[in-house]
This record gives structure tokens, sequence and C-alpha cells, in this order.
């Protein structure tokens, strides 16, 4: 034993985990990333050939209150920006999906039982209610005016303009369409009406609500996955020229800004609006409840139109109703001053009175802060019931009080989180524009890990559902035939909330807690977002642009957090506690001793400590370990120096598959505590088993694993040493699961 014990230790080590099965966790991603290219960079970052199309509309659109229908007309102005000829254009109708020969019902899989709900069996039975949906297409024409030819694939449609458009040309043309407006409460969906019967009058939220450009891209060309109802929505940008008409009594609010208020509004309201531009601490009430409870009562025969413009966004929505009350407050962004504005109607209320729009204002300060200042004029919270669904600027909201006015602090935090979701769609994907068709969370992921940054900015004790890590432990810990890998298809998912939503944002936030930092972590999501604002990500962008604005290797986190279904299962499997013995007589002597004690013992010596260390002996250095070096180690100096140390020899084992940080809490004699935290790459050798040597000053009475909760374990039980010393912490573990 000519050899000084480190060495002998890491040696060991390497064979004993050469010994075991690879499992490559740590190989690198490249293999399964697209190869960069002059329009994507391997960086992460937009390439010097990077382009887009663009796609602007003029619309003229009218709801008929009395039929619930809309109807309307658009001038479509399609930019090709990008290096090729397109010999036809696609576009998007997603309003088809209500249609009759709709492929959503069919391919929806469903069974009957005893007592089944008469609402939900018209929402997924085919042709169980009487609803005629979808788009009616009268007419495609050129802007002069003559037909063009169109086929519609049910929710997409193309056209053939008859003529190649170049790259760099530009194509106008023209569609008439209408359809019928859902009831939401019978037949679902983003969008549509809901119907108050007490004052016999309607809430409109209307979105995908005209014929729209598929996205044409670098990577799919064009989008061409159909709408079935979950994956959402995949859209160029554009400029709008919108025009709403609606009964003269109707409050709109809209995608972009409002053109003629002097038109549409009364000259108090327009005052108010006014003030509202300069209120930044309170918001003012434009449209009160007095005035909406009077124009529920006698509803107007005449018509307005409301007239708004928006500039580069990727889709346009509105809501409309007598009953809305509407009230805005202006919000400081680094100089710009958008308006946080709340439309609601007074069975909203004392609840979206007091928070909404305050709830907006803090949203766009947040994101702002940890994306892009807020580029857009206006960001407007709805309510409409159980509902949570997001457009440009403009979002609609669940969140009821009884009908006296009473609500719970249940209901008021979960209004409160659907807005400020809702809102942050603005930003993913609104902004930084991603195919929600193909990954749902880019969009959703992203936005709920944002989310939960500005909760705890509204409230450092608010009760956050999604983003701490103890709250994915149920889920990760459950059946893997029904859990799939985050990077799954919006349609193939089984657990959308759990998968798409609550999981990349728990990662997310282990990734900045736990395995970056902060202040590394929010430098790279900060580039990801000024990168990619107003442009369309991969998640290929993301993942590395995240590593290149940190030179943080995060591949094998990506693998396991974003490609498998694995969980986090880390244990502390054994430790072993040693002390350099003086010289080999005492070493003989502390043998003999702790072999006496351990034999008149019962107890695992794997799950405890024995009452004294195991002795070692350290002996001189063989002279053959010195190679060409001519310099000499003082074994006797090392010695006296490690004389008194506490060697802990422990030994950590990978159970669930997914490698994290290991994060290590030890308690001394003394009643003090400390806590490191070892980078995940400790697994690189061995992927199942690791054993380390920690040498302490002080003595160890226990030890935790993940005393903090950080990693999502999803078994704290074989996280504590001993096992059999169970202390309070261990019983905080338990009542937190």
């Amino acid at each position: 034993m000519k050899k000084v014990l480190l060495i002998a230790l890491f040696i060991g080590g390497y064979f004993s985990a050469n010994a075991q099965k690879w499992d490559s966790k740590f190989e690198q991603l490249g293999t399964q990333l697209p190869t960069p290219n002059s329009y994507r960079t391997a960086g992460g970052a937009p390439g010097p050939e990077y382009w887009q199309q663009q796609a602007d509309y003029d619309i003229t659109v009218e709801l008929d209150d009395a039929k619930q229908t809309i109807s309307g007309e658009e001038t479509i102005t399609y930019t090709n920006n990008s290096p090729n000829t397109l010999e036809y254009l696609w576009v998007q109708l997603e309003q088809n999906m209500r249609a009759e020969d709709s492929n959503t019902t069919k391919v929806t899989t469903n069974k009957m039982n005893n007592e089944p709900i008469p609402g939900k069996l018209l929402q997924r039975v085919a042709n169980a209610y009487d609803y005629e949906g979808g788009f009616k297409i009268a007419w495609v024409t050129d802007v002069a005016g003559k037909p063009l030819k169109y086929t519609i694939n049910k929710t997409m449609m193309r056209i053939d303009p008859g003529q190649s458009l170049k790259s760099g040309g530009s194509y106008k043309f023209k569609v008439k369409w209408s359809y019928n407006i859902n009831d939401r409460m019978l037949v679902g969906g983003r969008s549509g009406h809901e119907y108050f019967p007490k004052d016999g009058n309607y809430l409109y939220t209307i979105a995908q609500w005209f014929p729209r450009m598929a996205v044409y891209d670098d990577i799919e060309g064009w989008q061409n996955k159909q709408f079935l109802g979950r994956g959402e929505f995949a859209l160029p940008f554009g400029d709008y020229k919108v025009d709403i008409t609606v009964p003269s009594d109707f409050v709109i609010g809209a995608t972009g800004v409002l053109q003629n208020p002097k038109d549409v509004l009364t000259s108090k309201q327009v005052k108010r609006f006014e003030k509202a531009k300069k209120s930044f601490d309170e918001p003012v009430i434009i449209v009160t409840q007095e005035e909406a409870i009077a124009r529920e009562k006698k509803p107007s025969t005449k018509k307005s139109t409301w007239r708004f413009e928006a500039e580069n966004v990727r889709d346009f929505a509105f809501a409309g109703s007598r009953k809305f009350i509407w009230d805005a407050m202006a919000v400081d962004i680094n100089g710009k001053k958008p308006l946080a504005m709340s439309y609601y109607p007074k069975e909203g209320n004392p609840l979206w009175e007091d928070y909404s729009t305050k709830v907006v204002a803090q949203t766009l300060k947040t994101y702002s802060r940890v994306t892009i200042d807020y580029p857009y004029p206006v960001a407007i919270s709805v309510h409409a019931a159980s509902i949570g669904m997001e457009y440009p600027m403009i979002c609609f909201n669940f969140g009821r009080p009884d009908e006296d006015g009473k609500y719970t602090d249940r209901v008021k935090h979960g209004m409160m989180s659907v807005i400020i979701h809702e809102v942050g769609h603005n930003f993913f994907p609104m902004i930084i524009n991603s195919d929600e068709r193909q990954w749902t969370w880019m969009d959703e992921g992203l936005n709920t890990f944002v989310q939960y940054l500005t909760e705890k900015d509204w409230d450092p004790n608010y009760p956050s559902r999604r983003g701490p890590a103890k709250n994915i432990v149920d889920y990760m810990k459950g059946d893997k035939a029904f859990i799939r890998p985050i990077m799954t298809n919006s349609e193939q998912i089984v657990q959308f909330g759990n998968n798409a939503y609550a999981k990349p944002a728990t990662a997310l936030n282990i990734l900045r807690e736990t395995v970056m930092g902060p202040e590394l972590f929010d430098y790279a999501f900060k580039t990801y977002a000024t990168r990619w604002a107003f442009k369309h990500p991969s998640p290929a962008d993301f993942f590395r642009t995240m590593e290149d604005a940190s030179a943080v290797d995060l591949d094998w986190f990506w693998k396991g957090w974003f490609y498998t279904n694995d969980n986090v299962d880390m244990s502390i499997s054994n430790v072993k506690w040693l002390k350099m013995a003086k010289d080999q007589q005492s070493y003989e002597n502390r043998v003999k001793e702790n072999n006496k004690i351990i034999a008149g013992k019962k107890e695992d010596k794997m799950l405890s400590f024995t009452n004294n260390p195991v002795p070692f002996v350290m002996t001189d250095t063989d002279t053959r370990f010195y190679g060409e070096y001519k310099n000499r180690v003082n074994d006797d100096e090392i010695k006296a120096k490690l004389q008194n140390k506490n060697f802990y020899e422990v030994t950590f084992q990978n159970k669930g598959g997914l490698v994290m940080p290991v994060i290590v809490e030890w308690t001394y004699e003394d009643g003090s505590k400390e806590i490191e935290k070892i980078p995940a790459e400790i697994w690189k050798i061995n992927e199942l088993e690791v054993t380390k040597v920690f040498v302490k000053d002080k003595k160890v009475v226990n030890i935790v694993l993940d005393p903090n909760l950080e990693t999502a374990d999803t078994n704290v039980e074989d996280n504590i040493f001993p096992r059999k010393k169970v202390d309070s912490k261990f019983d905080t573990f338990k009542k937190s699961k």
C-alpha cells in the first residue's frame, strides 16, 4: 500500500464506474438538432441570411348580435421575403374545426357512461347538437375582382394565384366569408359567445375569426399541420387595419389602437380615456358599471364602427358587449407608457375592478425585466367565463365571484394567475413567435416559468401552482405509460397541463436556481428573448442560445428533462466515516475496537454510522508515483494536516435516470450546518452510482440530499443518513410532498 489514500480512491472509483453499463446521458445533442446554416447559427441566433414572410390585412367585419354571426371581407397583402419562388399560398381556416366534416370529433376517442353530462356530450360527440359551424367562403378574388382558384382541405385553404410569387415580390387577394359564432358553454372553444339569461345579453370573445396566412419558413416550408383543437397557432407578422361594426351600445376591446374614440364613446368617456393615459398608480374607469347596466336594459338598434390599427402583430382578436365596464391605467416601461386595460361585465365585480388591471400592469413590468421591454401600446384583460386564452395585446380570462360579489382566495388567485399567464403570452409566443402547432412547451412552458416569477414579484408568498420543484413530483413519479417527453407534438401529449406547462416551467426554474444560478440564467434567457423578438425561433435556437450566452454545457439537461420521461430519484446508499491512525499500532488497535462494537450490534451498518470511525493508515509515497518530477512531496507534512480530519466516503445512487446536481447538507455535532452543491457532471463516468470522499473538520451527525427540495426528487425517504435517525427535517419532507 505504497500510495496516498486519495489516489487509491480515485483509481478505484474509475474502474468501478467503467464496469457499469454506459447510458450516454452526457452525449451531446448535436446529432439530434438541425444542422446550423446561414439562416440559424450554431450559437442559436438568427443567421446573416435569416428571413421571414409578412402578411398585412385590411378587414371590415360585422358582428350580428341578433343572429350571433360574423361576416367580413379582407384584403391580404402577402410579401415573399424567402429566397424561394412560391407556386401557391396556404391560408388557415381554424373555424372549420367546428364544421360538419371536421376531423376533430372523428379522431377524438371517448366512452359513454351511465350518466353523461349533456353539455360535455355535445362537445365530444360528432353531430350531437344542432349547430352549423365552420367558415362559409363566399369568394376569393384578386384585387381586380377576378376569381381565384382555391381548394379547401379541412382547416387549410390553398390559393392558386395563377402566377408564381417570386422572391421579394408581393401579392394581394381578397376573401369574403362568414360563420356562426359558437356558444362556448355548449360547444366550447377558444372564442365564441356567452349568454346572460337574467338580462338577455351576450358577451363575445372573438378569435380565429378570419382566414389567416399560414407560416412559410426555413424549417418546415409551409406550416400545413391541420388544426384539431389542441395545437395552437403559427402565424406570420404583419400590419392590420380592422373596422368592426357592432350595435352602437357595444363596447369593444381589440388588438391595436382605437382610431376613432370620439365616434364611439361619449365625451365624458373620451375625457376619462385621456386621463387614464396619465394615471400610473390607479386605474381610471372609462365606462362605468352604471353606464353598462343602463345599456343592458335598453339595447340599441343602431350600429357603430370601431376602427383599430395594429403594427407588427401576428394575429388580431377582439371582444364586445353592451355589458362591458372598462378601466385602464398607464405603465412605465423604461420611458414607454403602454396602457393596461380591463373589460368586464358587472358579474365580474368587485373582483375585477379591484385587481385585473393592476395585475396586467405588474405582468408587463416583470416580463419586460426578464425578456424585452413591452413594445405594444396596450395590454388588455377581458373577463369571460371558464376560459384563459391569449392574442396580441388582448386576452380572455376566467375568475368570477358569487352572485353576491363574494369570492374566496382561491378564486382571486386563480383569476390573478390566469391574467398573468395570458397577458404574459404577449411575449411568448406573440412576440417571440414560436410554432405553437408543433411545440406547445415553447410558449406555454416558457410563459408559465415567467408567470411564476411574476407571481413572486406580486407577492413573495403567492400560492403558485407551477414552478416550484416539489409541485411536479407527483406527476414525475407517475405511470410512465401516461407521461410523454416535453419534446412531443401538442396533439400527442397525454397530460397536457403537466407536460406542456408545469414540467418545462419547473425545469427552467431548476435550471435557474440550481444548475446555472440566476445571474447566468437571466442573461442567457434575456439574450434568447432579444435575439428572437418578432422572429420565429425553434427549440434548437432556444437550447443553443442558453448555452451560447452562459458558457454552460446543458445538453445533458435538455436530454433528460425535454427528450425523456425519466424522473429524478437520487439516494444516499452508503456512508463510511474514516479517520487517519497515527501509526500502524494505533491502526490495529482501532480495528479491533471497531470490530467488537460492530459485532455487538444488530443494526444495518449501511444505514447508520458506527460509534467510531473506520481507521486507515497513510504510508509514504512510492517513488514510482513521482514519474519524471524531481521534486518530492512532504509526506509527514500532509499526514500532520490530515491527522484530525474526518473523511466521509459517500455513495450516491441515481434510481430515476434523470441526472441532476448533487446537493448535500451536512449537520455537524455542534449543531451547525453546511450545504455543498456538486455539478451534475459528477455522473459523467457512471450515471447509476458514484462515490465521493468529503473531508470535514467537524464530526458529521446527519447528511441530507436535496435538503431544500430543489431537484424534484420523487422519493426523499432515502435522501437522509442515518436512516433510523429521523428528524424534523425528514418530517418536513414528508409533509411537503
